[in-house]
């Protein structure tokens, strides 16, 4: 594993210029999100969305796309294979190209997830070391075509989603708790023994760990958001007794104890135990997670506790910030933003990224 002093000195090295597409974001059009999706024919493509939802661009993947990291300024996002994957495409939107194809190191896979920092010039992955089943973070430099820099410690296992909290370098990840094996495809070893965890990172240190309640250690935090003040949001995903019905939105702030969430009744048990993706609403007024099995997502004010607003809709997954307020895909192929919405004939996959 890398020292703070030279996971600090690889961040500031200088370089040579990666092979940087010329189009900007701009140059598409300023798409808003990207997504994963299945077409008809059974194809596998990330396409960009626009605001009004519509399909601003369609890059092929070779396989099941999860979630994407895209780049801050240039028209670049990296498609993760869905987990256990052990490629990663680092994609030109603008051509449809294939930049590089990133290769998780021997012994390791992919999460499906990665994050951008200093701008872009820092790839964040997260990954497994199946051997031993600890989670690490991959660090890449974008500068020098993705070559593989050093490594850090999660303090967990299974990382899910990283994520860089608004104006800082700080990484938040979602250590999810669950151990795999990809000879054991994507079958979960260690339910019974699970210690899921929200750890912050500076400088290649974890700065702070945050576990739930020993009651809640079959919760595993999968999917994260951040608002701008540092609040983060973790979607759960409920491992234990399926007739146990548990918060499945955690809130927290660095310092500060963790806040769960949950609808009443009825509405909580509907979810079955999933929450698939999670959100701040551009004005951070709003954070949604949403629950696919259940055919809804709960939308929370999160500075209060008052109980959601629930909007139904089958099979919904995406969500992301949008304007001030969200936007949500869905299975269906249905694209809903705060002013409009649209279907198309794609099933889109668990994520909606902002740009």
């Amino acid at each position: 594993m890398v020292s703070r002093r030279s996971f600090l000195a690889s961040i500031a090295a200088s370089g040579a210029g990666a092979l940087i597409p010329a189009a900007s974001w701009a140059d598409l059009g300023n798409p808003s999100f990207l997504a994963a999706a299945k077409d008809r024919a059974g194809r596998y493509a990330l396409c960009g969305l626009t605001a009004t939802a519509q399909i601003a661009f369609r890059v092929d993947l070779p396989d099941r796309g999860h979630a994407a990291a895209a780049h801050s300024t240039r028209a670049e996002a990296v498609a993760f294979a869905r987990r256990p994957g052990t490629f990663a495409l680092v994609l030109d939107c603008a051509s449809g190209r294939v930049v590089q194809r990133l290769e998780s190191p021997q012994g390791r896979h992919f999460y499906g997830h990665g994050a951008y920092l200093q701008g872009g010039d820092v790839l964040v992955t997260t990954e497994n070391d199946y051997a031993t089943g600890a989670g690490v973070l991959g660090i890449w430099d974008a500068r020098r075509s993705y070559t593989r820099m050093a490594e850090i410690p999660t303090g967990g296992i299974g990382p899910h989603e990283v994520i860089r909290l608004p104006g800082t370098e700080t990484l938040v990840v979602a250590n999810g708790g669950i151990r795999t094996h990809p000879d054991s495809d994507r079958d979960k070893l260690n339910l019974d023994d699970m210690h899921p965890s929200l750890v912050y990172i500076d400088d290649g240190h974890i700065t702070e760990k945050v576990t739930l309640p020993p009651e809640m250690a079959q919760a595993s935090i999968r999917h994260i958001s951040a608002r701008k003040d540092g609040m983060v949001a973790a979607a759960l995903q409920w491992e234990g007794d399926p007739d146990r019905v548990i918060p499945l939105l955690m809130l927290h702030k660095a310092g500060q104890s963790p806040r769960l969430r949950m609808a009443d009744g009825a509405d909580q048990r509907a979810l079955q135990g999933y929450a698939g993706s999670v959100s701040f609403s551009g004005d951070g007024g709003q954070v949604a997670i949403t629950g696919p099995r259940g055919g809804a997502a709960h939308i929370f004010d999160p500075d209060s506790e008052d109980g959601p607003t629930i909007m139904r809709r089958m099979d919904v997954c995406g969500v992301a910030r949008s304007g001030d307020g969200l936007a949500f895909t869905d299975g269906m192929g249905g694209v809903i933003c705060p002013d409009h919405a649209a279907v198309h004939d794609l099933a889109w996959d668990n994520h909606l990224v902002s740009l």
